[in-house]
């Protein structure tokens, strides 16, 4: 199996992370100014080296320079080179990083986007700080869209659904159980507020593709997806259920693997605390059962904090790999968590482990990873190596050329607004006017002889399916003009597009009601 050089231990050993051992998990932790960044930047690079995808968070705006080659001419440059001597690599050259930019609003990378259905009402209520009874009316929500073919695509989708709920409470109530205006309410007022934090942005169409994110370019190396984070920080709700979000499709979408010769992808969940902030136990012990699965999937995730008890005990269970920067005591509270800290780490007699947590320069840390059997190896105290990319961010110029060479150029971009729940409710509601002003003018006998003003599902679809038809024949009688033979049947065409056409119409419901369904088993 392949191997990540870490750096260089006190017992003048090399100290490595195993690739076959990646995915199950790893903690990279420290005090503010300890080397944490350099140490994720450093990693990253050695797995895309690798062939494997990463995903980073970029919460201070400096990872972004992953992208670009190093130079001698930049700031930190000698320390840099200094470190590579004393670490004695000989072939240490700056170099760049084959890398994707994406930001949830579009403005430094290209946009990432989910759909409401997707999210699913167990993130959205947690999203909301929603209680039990107002998850309940959402839950509701979305099994009334689910029977009703309506697809919630967008906020506006959420919206014009919550108004329909309120205006035909009664309705909904006797079928699936109380819906309170007041509850419809309460959750209209934290959308609003949600929606002034600019979260409306992240839902939508084109949604992504997780394969997007398992790229590798044309030399063999994995993409480095660099999540602009600094904006999405002042959210930290949205920045931590966005990324639980991302899990979660993650886990359902990728095939089992076992324990792959290396990761298909590395997940670096940096200021991991805020996914546990005000976490209900539950929830908690389902981000845990969510870590423990996804291993299986080929998954690596390591979770980057500034002190390790920010990340609750059957949590940092799974984590195997440990590398754990400089800890501050000044106050009774730090030295406690750095005995708690220090106890997580496999003893080595030549090292008081709380001592020298208190006492490792910039750039070292304690390094503990899994060996070939999967145990944790001697914990050493180790000069962590210096990345080969850039230490600070990409200029405006640069971040635009990179995203003009990206491989997903183009394809989130344009948002897309096809016909949803909004549309379809609003035409509702028009045609219910109508048919009102219809009755009193002719009777309600007159008016129930008539046709019905909205298609249905099927009706739409075969109406589409026709039109493809048409458009078959008269290829047919263009192939003849031309000299050329048609394989095409035009009644084929009409029935196979008609049949597309209920599948992209019903995909969102279904494949929505499936994915949460999945969801809601691991969040329960």
């Amino acid at each position: 199996m392949g191997e990540i050089f870490l750096g260089l231990g006190g017992n003048d050993e090399n100290q490595s992370l195993d690739l076959g051992r990646a995915n199950r998990h790893g903690l990279i932790a420290g005090a503010t100014g300890t080397g944490k960044t350099v140490t994720l930047q450093g990693m990253a690079e050695s797995f895309s080296a690798n062939g494997v995808p990463v995903f980073v968070a970029d919460v201070k705006g400096d990872l972004s320079g992953i992208a670009m080659a190093g130079s001698s001419k930049f700031k930190h440059a000698d320390k840099l080179e200094g470190r590579a001597k004393d670490l004695g690599m000989e072939t240490y050259e700056y170099s760049d990083n084959p890398a994707i930019f994406w930001d949830l609003y579009g403005e430094q990378g290209h946009p990432i986007r989910t759909t409401i259905s997707e999210m699913g009402p167990l993130l959205l209520a947690r999203l909301l700080d929603l209680n039990d009874t107002q998850e309940g009316v959402l839950q509701i929500v979305f099994r009334y869209a689910d029977d009703n073919g309506l697809l919630l695509l967008n906020f506006e989708d959420l919206q014009s659904m919550l108004l329909y709920a309120s205006q035909n409470s009664k309705e909904l109530s006797s079928v699936y159980g109380n819906v309170s205006r007041q509850s419809v309410g309460a959750i209209q007022r934290q959308l609003l507020s949600f929606e002034s934090q600019g979260a409306d942005q992240f839902f939508g169409e084109p949604a992504l593709e997780i394969d997007d994110f398992l790229k590798t370019d044309e030399e063999g190396r994995g993409y480095i997806n660099v999540l602009a984070a600094d904006k999405l920080m002042r959210s930290p709700k949205l920045y931590a259920t966005f990324l639980l979000w991302l899990l979660a499709e993650l886990f359902e979408t990728l095939p089992e693997v076992g324990d792959p010769e290396k990761p298909k992808l590395v997940f670096f969940f940096d200021e991991a605390h805020l996914l546990f902030d005000d976490a209900p136990k539950a929830l908690e012990d389902k981000i845990e059962q969510v870590v423990r699965l996804i291993r299986s999937k080929g998954v690596g995730v390591f979770f980057v904090t500034q002190n390790p008890t920010d990340i609750p005990d059957e949590v940092a269970a799974q984590l195997g790999s440990r590398v754990q920067h400089a800890l501050r005591a000044f106050t009774a509270g730090d030295r406690k968590a750095i005995k708690a800290a220090a106890e997580n780490f496999r003893i080595n007699p030549e090292l008081e482990i709380a001592q020298v947590l208190t006492e490792l320069k910039v750039g070292e840390a304690l390094v503990s990873t899994l060996d070939e059997d999967g145990a944790p190896t001697v914990t050493q105290r180790t000069l962590i190596k210096p990345p080969r990319s850039r230490l600070g961010p990409v200029t405006k110029k640069e971040r635009a050329i990179i995203k003009s060479i990206s491989p997903v150029e183009g394809k989130y971009d344009e948002e897309v607004d096809r016909e949803s729940a909004e549309e379809v409710l609003a035409q509702k509601a028009s045609d219910a006017v109508e048919t009102a002003k219809e009755v009193e003018a002719k009777g309600e006998e007159e008016v129930r002889r008539q046709p019905r003003k909205t298609k249905s599902i099927w009706e739409k679809a075969f109406s589409r399916g026709a039109k493809v038809a048409v458009g078959s024949v008269a290829g047919m009688a263009a192939s003849k003009v031309l000299g050329k033979k048609s394989r095409a049947n035009p009644m084929r065409s009409g029935v196979t597009s008609a049949a597309g056409s209920i599948a992209t119409d019903l995909a969102g419901p279904v494949a929505g009601r499936f994915v949460r369904n999945l969801i809601g088993g691991l969040m329960r």
